[in-house]
């Protein structure tokens, strides 16, 4: 890895790799929020029902779940530089069709598709992962994640001011398809001005590709329980869709997805069972074995941290404009307060990781989450504004940090897995996200804010299992050299 200082205002090197890494990110995520902003024009020109606009914002996270798994498989498998240029290319393409789109139903399947981009993040983390070091790792992808994040709020300021200056009814078009334009030409420019890793570095690939490796029968048996929440989340995904929900799909369809997912989950099954198949005969050498419990571990932890964010920015507006009774740009503008924060806090969390350690760092963050949360719950029309507005930034400090904080250990457990590991922590992201929406769509402002506290403590919990990366972790190369990774 390269031994050069971390300055942030340096494009060469690791330093390179980490501002194309972030950029790369951001438009990932300003493409995949380039519809919210302007839904109201979208829906004027579409003729869109109010049951149709809230299915394409459920659209727009349901494929994000699979999709991060597999791309983190592609990840691990191909490396970073190729996986990331193919999918900011790939997914220019739904880009256009929603731009181009004249009907609901091609809308909604523009928007579907459009989920798959959402999983680029995962591909930035094993890149970063390759370049620092671990004293610098966890700055490094604060960084990278806070800084991508940050596409979306983009999105939300500078779209509907270029919709107004492309001007009539087809503004939102050129907006929408500016960003697919910008998608597909950094695709380029990415995939010229990269490499996986440092000259002379070893990219190391998991023996084998369709299923995460584990390395004892008990970690086997815990990773087919956390792939359930994220069938479930999809399950209820397709339930929202149901003549229950918004009556978008017939109970016939969805029926039919509930078979089919099962019918997935068998095959996964299955495909774990013959990836790993070996630890039922032959024990795992301990210099090759790593423990699933951690990823496990982080998988509860990015559930309360960025599901809750997730949830909470799509709600935020709707929460002020209510309890304060406040027009809905003003409260728009309160509620951004929550998302600009992403831009010191995540980078925070990964740099006190560094310093202070990775378990004691979750530790303080997610009891700090869990309070803000509590917090939060007691606001209501009595408060002063900004001191409510104050609650929700401090509560999002901790939110974001832990974000950080959780993406400073995740590269460490086991590196020719980083992919996988990151896709399936970055999956539960969502799962929770689902999770609290649905939540929030049965119960008030006050309890929906007290049960991701809840959750939070459960993490908090949950963290007592953790253990903090020390020392070395092993990788052997295909010509069976060992090869030791410093990860403390």
């Amino acid at each position: 890895m390269s031994a050069e200082r971390f300055n942030l205002f340096s494009f060469t090197g690791k330093m390179k790799i980490l501002h194309m890494s972030w950029v790369a990110f951001f438009i990932t995520f300003l493409v995949w929020f380039n519809h919210a902003p302007l839904m109201a024009s979208i829906a004027a020109s579409l003729g869109l029902t109010s049951s149709q606009v809230k299915t394409l914002l459920i659209l727009n996270v349901a494929l994000t779940i699979p999709a991060r798994i597999v791309i983190g498989m592609f990840t691990d498998r191909f490396g970073p530089r190729i996986t990331y240029s193919t999918l900011l290319a790939v997914c220019s393409i739904p880009c256009f069709m929603f731009a181009f789109a004249n009907s609901f139903e091609q809308a909604a399947l523009a928007r579907f598709l459009l989920g798959f981009i959402g999983a680029g993040f995962v591909v930035g983390i094993r890149m970063v992962s390759e370049w620092f070091p671990a004293k610098e790792l966890g700055t490094a992808e604060g960084i990278y994640g806070g800084w991508g994040n940050f596409g979306s709020a983009a999105a939300a300021m500078l779209l509907p001011t270029l919709a107004v200056i492309f001007g009539g009814e087809d503004g939102w078009r050129y907006a929408v398809g500016l960003t697919g334009s910008i998608s597909l030409l950094f695709s380029v420019v990415f995939y010229k001005n990269v490499t996986d890793t440092p000259k002379g570095s070893t990219y190391f690939k998991p023996k084998n590709v369709g299923a995460m490796e584990v390395t004892t029968k008990a970690d086997f048996v815990l990773l087919l329980i956390m792939k359930v929440p994220m069938y479930a989340t999809l399950a209820l995904l397709a339930w929202k869709l149901s003549p229950a929900g918004v009556s978008m799909l017939s109970q016939e369809v969805v029926y039919a997805c509930y078979a089919g997912l099962a019918a997935l989950y068998v095959l996964d099954f299955w495909k774990t069972y013959q990836v790993n198949k070996n630890i039922f005969v032959t024990p795992v050498p301990e210099i090759e074995q790593y423990k699933f419990k951690q990823v496990a571990v982080l998988n509860v932890l990015y559930f309360a941290t960025f599901g809750s964010e997730l949830a909470v920015v799509s709600m935020l507006p709707l929460f002020f404009s209510d309890v304060f009774e406040l027009d809905m740009v003003y409260a728009g503008l309160l509620a951004s307060a929550y998302a600009f924060m992403n831009l010191a806090s995540r980078p925070g969390g990964g740099w006190i990781s560094d310093r202070v350690g990775r378990k004691k760092t979750l530790l303080v963050l997610t009891a700090g989450l869990a309070l803000g949360y509590f917090g939060m719950g007691q606001i209501d029309g009595t408060w002063p504004l900004f001191l409510a507005v104050g609650m929700a930034m401090a509560c999002s400090f901790f939110v974001q940090a832990g974000e950080g904080a959780v993406f400073a250990a995740v590269p460490l457990i086991k590196r020719r897995l980083t992919g996988q590991i990151a896709g399936m922590t970055g999956a539960y992201g969502n799962v929770g996200a689902v999770f609290y929406l649905t939540v929030l769509s049965l119960v008030s402002y006050q309890t929906f804010f007290y049960v991701i506290g809840a959750t939070a403590v459960l993490g908090f919990f949950a963290l007592l299992l953790l253990e903090e990366p020390k020392g070395t972790i092993a990788e052997v190369g295909p010509d069976g050299e060992v090869t030791l990774i410093n990860v403390s």
